[in-house]
């Protein structure tokens, strides 16, 4: 299954109230394993950030006002997304937004249109998981961070390609933990990895060189000793258990 982990920031709460877009971050996974494929962009909203957002996410009027507008970077994003399982954090939020900026899109231009989101993508939203599973308490990003042992202490700022990632990293740990070890493309084909399914696992990316794990034989001495130890005791029933008795005796 090919899944999307995305994120947006914007102008503004409302998209009714005039506000855009000004970034998009992205992440795919395919079969709950990264595939390394990302999408981000800043976007030129063309209109004046809310010093109130600025705040959160630190994207200023000066910071996007040579990126593309939505128009340019449309079908590419589009490209990205379509036919994916979209994973959100609050989506109806983002999906608002995007389907928002496809409208005027779409009333702009000729060229077939693009959206809505849900007719073209299949939709997950976290924060409802996250209510479902937590009933009464705080299901911020940041709080199922906290109570799910994922690293966000680079998080200062708001972003959308790092807020993408570590929404990964939580909905991995929400819906049973990362699929083990990422080794190289070579080394790991054809290899099948087990999941390890624990609520409040700790999510690390591992990466391993083939030949680094080291793997310890016995010597003969030691196999030898050890077939002596298994011919001089054995296990034997005994008035109702089992007891260790030497070959003599069995």
């Amino acid at each position: 299954m090919r899944q999307v982990i995305l994120d947006t920031e914007t102008t503004g709460i409302d998209p009714k109230d005039g506000h855009r877009l000004v970034e998009i971050g992205a992440v795919e996974m395919i079969n709950r394993r990264f595939t390394g494929r990302s999408y981000h962009q800043y976007i030129n909203p063309e209109r004046h950030i809310d010093a109130e957002v600025v705040a959160v996410h630190g994207i200023d009027d000066a910071k996007v006002a040579n990126e593309p507008v939505f128009a340019e970077i449309a079908d590419d994003f589009w490209a990205f997304i379509e036919g994916a399982e979209l994973v959100i954090h609050n989506a109806p939020f983002d999906v608002g937004f995007i389907d928002h900026e496809l409208t005027m899109l779409n009333q702009r231009r000729r060229s077939p249109a693009l959206g809505p989101v849900s007719d073209h993508c299949r939709i997950l939203d976290t924060l409802v998981m996250a209510r479902q599973m937590h009933p009464g308490q705080r299901n911020s990003l940041d709080a199922l961070c906290k109570r799910y042992d994922i690293d966000n202490g680079h998080r200062v700022l708001h972003g959308a390609l790092l807020d993408a990632e570590i929404l990964a990293d939580v909905y991995l740990a929400m819906t049973g933990g990362q699929t083990a070890l990422t080794l190289d493309s070579e080394a790991s084909s054809g290899e099948q990895q087990d999941n390890q399914a624990s609520e409040g696992l700790s999510v690390q990316r591992l990466s391993l060189t083939p030949g680094q794990l080291r793997v310890v034989q016995p010597s003969d001495e030691e196999r030898a000793a050890h077939q002596a130890k298994c011919q001089a005791h054995q296990l034997r029933w005994f008035d109702g258990g089992w007891s260790e008795g030497n070959s003599a005796d069995a």
